[in-house]
């Protein structure tokens, strides 16, 4: 009886033992990227689909993201090599290059196209307009980001002059603003989701105007590495940014509920009904991109938004911060 069930066990045990090596060394053969992103949104939504529905690990990598709290921090952390892949405003390689750096940074795939943030008020407004904020006080981010002067460019749109018609306040730093408007200060903020939202279901703010339907189309978060990864790693980026566009068109083609579902994991507090909202805010107001591919036109409103806040002194040439030859590849290689 005992040589009977020894010669049922060693069967099984042989190929128990081979599952897990062979699950091991799976996991082994991914590569590990780390990825540094501006801040944590369902802004975001398309990244954290590719994540959990597998895309990268189909690619052969492993994303070790962390929360970078500002572009500023995430440009720090890629030009230290803390970083492999920064995700972030592609503002902060337009400053880095005007800089003179041989070593900058250069952005590879695009993946919003349009201010995510929206203007919080302290009560109701259905019947909002930009006018409106003259002679007050906004919460407006950091000095010199992407949110920050697209919220300026909307308000010029509007005939009003920042910090004369109105106050935008820089001074308090980003993961700051929604506790520094709930603690009384300023009449108005701008914020992403969720926590826009969060402040509105708990009565402490009030969505009146989407930033990202009044500023129009903008390269406004990027995926960028330094030109020297880029050069030695082709092989990196460009399953990298496969993977970005198979979350790109998994959203494109899935319900709110879904894409709620999928990003649940990276928002774990957030109600579900909360997410479904959210990100059926983010994708009838056409907030994500298609495809990585960014293109000239785009960079160039972007720019001229920096020149008319004062931020940019030269203007960037476009091939010099700007390669497409990943997302070309990805169009042409995903399905």
């Amino acid at each position: 009886m005992k040589q009977k069930i020894r010669l049922v066990l060693l069967p099984i045990l042989i190929i128990s033992f081979i599952a897990l090596n062979f699950n091991g060394c799976a996991k082994k053969d991914l590569t590990k990227v780390r990825l540094n992103e501006v801040t944590h949104s369902v802004f975001y939504a398309p990244q954290y689909a590719a994540i959990s529905q597998g895309f990268f690990e189909e690619e052969g990598l492993e994303v070790e993201l962390t929360n970078g709290g500002g572009a500023d921090k995430v440009m720090t952390a890629l030009l230290s090599g803390q970083a492999d892949i920064g995700f972030m405003g592609p503002e902060a390689t337009l400053y880095v290059y005007n800089e003179g750096k041989e070593d900058h940074a250069v952005n590879f795939a695009q993946l919003t196209k349009r201010d995510g943030s929206f203007l919080l008020a302290r009560e109701p407004d259905p019947n909002f307009s930009w006018d409106k904020v003259k002679d007050t006080h906004i919460i407006a981010g950091r000095k010199g980001g992407v949110p920050e002067m697209t919220l300026e460019y909307v308000i010029r749109k509007h005939g009003l002059v920042p910090n004369k018609d109105v106050n935008c306040d820089t001074t308090i730093q980003f993961n700051l603003m929604a506790g520094a408007f709930t603690g009384g200060t300023g009449h108005y903020v701008a914020l992403f989701e969720p926590t826009a939202s969060m402040l509105e279901k708990e009565g402490k703010g009030h969505i009146v105007a989407s930033i990202g339907k009044d500023s129009g189309e903008l390269p406004y978060t990027v995926y960028s590495a330094k030109k020297s990864y880029i050069e030695k790693n082709k092989d990196i980026i460009q399953k990298f940014t496969n993977a970005i566009y198979k979350g790109q068109l998994w959203v494109e083609k899935s319900s709110y509920e879904e894409i709620a579902k999928a990003i649940k994991p990276f928002f774990p507090d957030a109600e579900d009904q909360l997410l479904v909202t959210v990100v059926k805010r983010y994708k009838d107001q056409d907030t994500w991109a298609k495809d990585p591919v960014m293109k000239p036109e785009a960079l160039d409103l972007l720019q001229q938004i920096m020149s008319e806040a004062g931020e940019l002194d030269q203007k960037v040439p476009y091939q010099k911060v700007v390669t497409t030859e990943f997302a070309g590849n990805a169009i042409k290689e995903v399905k």
